[in-house]
């Protein structure tokens, strides 16, 4: 049989625009195939595919933050493609199958909400259904002998969403400041200590200091109710924002940043700032 003949009921498969999930799975089962499929594809590894899989994650984040829904829906199916990509180096590895991550995702959901899909009363707050599903993942990790109050957070998580994450953990058992007070005192702490460290000790010291002040910044961030990452993305397109302010308004000198001096670039930062508030009232 020749290879056109072996592969047609696949072929039809990945041609056909309404294929849904069967297609894009086959599109990755011929990626992989050892013998006919793609050679980068083939070579690929958890390990080499997991960076890929955090950045569209990031992607899809980004695209919900800027309202882009006409991107949406290509980050999400970027964001699919490497939980299909994943399955199928599992597969192949003869660990699970994607059919079995779909079904344990359905189990755990069934399971976590008993409000919705078993007998309980489905007359909850929102805090009361949250804290019923810490209580359940608890039980999960006593199941998977995960007796540590922070044992199962993800080491893969970036450090300020781990930072939080770790901090909820310890604040479940009753370590935790029982105010703001504390918090903001202690960041005072932090940045005299880190000032300290830059003047008089060497740079894994200085490391060291202004990771625990980021951590106290992350723990403040949590008793206002913020997430901090979400704080920090509109801080950094406040600063994208206000900075190509200062660009447009050198560009209409015919200058760039590299010819004005810094006091020109903080009038005109202050400059942006001031139309901003303007244009809020």
């Amino acid at each position: 049989m020749s290879k056109t003949e072996d592969h047609s009921p696949s072929d039809s498969l990945v041609h056909h625009p309404q294929g849904g999930m069967d297609r894009l799975r086959e599109i990755m089962r011929r990626l992989r195939d050892p013998q006919s499929g793609c050679p980068w594809d083939i070579e690929q590894t958890f390990t080499t595919i997991a960076p890929y899989t955090i950045e569209e994650a990031y992607e899809v984040a980004d695209a919900i933050e800027r309202e882009a829904w006409g991107e949406l829906k290509g980050e999400l199916g970027d964001l699919l493609f490497q939980s299909v990509f994943h399955a199928q180096m599992a597969e192949d590895a003869g660990l699970f199958t994607f059919d079995e991550v779909a079904d344990t995702m359905s189990d755990k959901m069934v399971a976590r909400h008993p409000h919705v899909f078993g007998d309980e009363d489905r007359d909850k707050s929102a805090e009361q259904q949250t804290r019923d599903w810490e209580a359940i993942k608890a039980a999960e990790r006593a199941e998977k002998a995960q007796q540590g109050v922070l044992d199962g957070v993800a080491i893969g998580l970036p450090a300020l969403l781990r930072a939080v994450k770790l901090q909820k953990r310890a604040a479940r058992v009753g370590f935790d400041w029982p105010d703001i007070g504390p918090v903001l005192d202690k960041i005072t702490e932090e940045a005299r200590e880190l000032a300290e460290a830059r003047e008089t000790l060497g740079p894994d010291e200085v490391r060291e200091e202004l990771g625990d002040l980021l951590f106290v910044v992350a723990n403040l961030a949590r008793h206002l109710g913020v997430e901090p990452e979400e704080a920090l993305r509109h801080a950094n397109a406040k600063f994208e924002r206000r900075f190509q302010g200062i660009e447009r308004r050198l560009a209409a000198d015919g200058r760039t940043p590299v010819d004005a001096t810094l006091e020109e670039m903080d009038a005109y930062w202050d400059a942006e700032k001031a139309d901003e508030r303007q244009s809020r009232k």
